[in-house]
């Protein structure tokens, strides 16, 4: 492709002569004899370079080119003049002229400067292209890094709390061994307790305080018995029967459960059911102890009042539930602790409850995580797949 060249000259004697000489060297040449036209032809042709003459009526050559440096960068200038003064040529060159040629000119030495100034422009225009591509390929890279750094935290994120369930089911295994041997090795004197307490009862029958004592000696045998069942549920499923459970259905009952103590600690509640789920082939009483607990601990945090949420929502992978409350939140220091057996920051407790929870999710294939706020209270998110679903 032939390079494209404006010759803008108020003398049609100039043009003629230009136009013979550059379009006999194989240029496609333009023309235009003041700078309003020149500006015009340059907005529709672009050109790649224009002869300017210094010299034209109405708006001179030097304005020209500054209109044209300024409107059309790609376009590069000559400028012709006649005066060869060195203050002009400075002048012009300031102005953002590529060179300047002195009139008369030698056809030859024409030539020679016109291609001169069409190879820097290919150059400086190629290195152009060269930056923007450069700036482009950072821009991607840039893109790109910041895409695998989101990419690493999140799989970091997610090794993160596979290692803590991976823990946490190391833990309660580990607690499954030793509460078996430890529930087997304190029943057997706890049994004997329990026997020797009944048969001082009717020995003791006259005496109504000393007989006052046995009842609360069998009171706390049961307790202890309790809290050993309480430790054998946490480490280990229980036999269970598998049916098909609402889970929308089993959370309302339970909330109906609480209704005395929710109207007591003057708590709300919200619900946001967006869909129904499919039906969970589970243990009803398995699913409800979950509920059960978690409202439990909620409302243990809202005792003056507050917000006990519970959000419901399925898609075709999952059913995500989560729990939520307006209390007094889970200091960060623990938040790695509450699914630990024997944890717990109540005044009474065992610190089973949220074990049992953990281990009932995962029986079910699912996932339980925790994200609290100091004095904002706390969500429990629970995942359930819908492959261990059934409609």
């Amino acid at each position: 492709m032939s390079n494209r060249i404006l010759v803008v000259d108020d003398e049609s004697i100039i043009l003629q002569l230009a136009t013979m000489v550059l379009t006999s060297r194989g240029f496609e040449v333009l023309t235009a004899q003041s700078g309003q036209e020149c500006l015009d032809v340059v907005k529709r042709e672009k050109p790649d370079l224009v002869l300017l003459d210094y010299m034209m009526p109405v708006m001179d050559g030097m304005t020209t080119l500054r209109h044209l440096r300024h409107l059309h960068p790609d376009t590069y200038v000559i400028m012709l003049t006649g005066k060869g003064s060195e203050q002009i040529a400075v002048e012009v060159m300031k102005a953002g002229a590529a060179d300047y040629i002195l009139k008369p000119f030698k056809n030859q030495d024409l030539v020679e400067r016109i291609e001169n100034v069409l190879r820097i422009r290919r150059i400086e225009m190629h290195n152009r292209e060269l930056r923007e591509e450069r700036e482009r390929l950072l821009s991607e890279i840039e893109v790109w890094n910041m895409e695998l750094e989101r990419r690493v935290a999140e799989k970091t994120r997610e090794l993160e709390l596979a290692h803590a369930e991976i823990l946490q089911a190391e833990k309660l295994a580990a607690l499954g061994h030793v509460s078996a041997g430890m529930a087997h090795e304190i029943r057997n004197p706890l049994n004997a307790i329990g026997l020797f307490a009944q048969i001082l009862r009717p020995v003791l029958a006259h005496d109504t305080e000393k007989s006052g004592y046995i009842d609360k000696l069998l009171q706390e045998v049961d307790r202890i018995d309790a809290i050993l069942s309480k430790l054998l549920d946490a480490s280990k499923a229980p036999k269970v029967t598998l049916e098909p459970v609402c889970l929308i259905g089993t959370i309302d009952r339970i909330l109906e459960t609480f209704g005395e103590q929710l109207k007591a600690s003057k708590v709300k509640v919200e619900k946001h059911y967006d869909q129904v789920p499919p039906l969970m082939m589970a243990d009803s009483g398995e699913i409800e102890q979950i509920f059960t607990n978690l409202f439990a601990n909620s409302l243990y945090e809202m005792q003056h009042g507050g917000v006990l949420g519970v959000t419901v929502q399925c898609d075709d992978q999952k059913v995500t539930i989560e729990v939520s409350d307006t209390g007094g939140g889970i200091p960060r220091e623990n938040l790695s602790q509450i699914f630990d057996p024997f944890f717990t920051t109540k005044t009474k407790g065992t610190g089973f409850g949220l074990s049992v929870v953990l281990r009932i999710v995962k029986n079910y294939h699912g996932h339980i995580n925790v994200r609290s706020t100091a004095g904002e209270g706390t969500v429990f998110n629970m995942e359930f797949p819908l492959a261990r679903q059934s409609n």
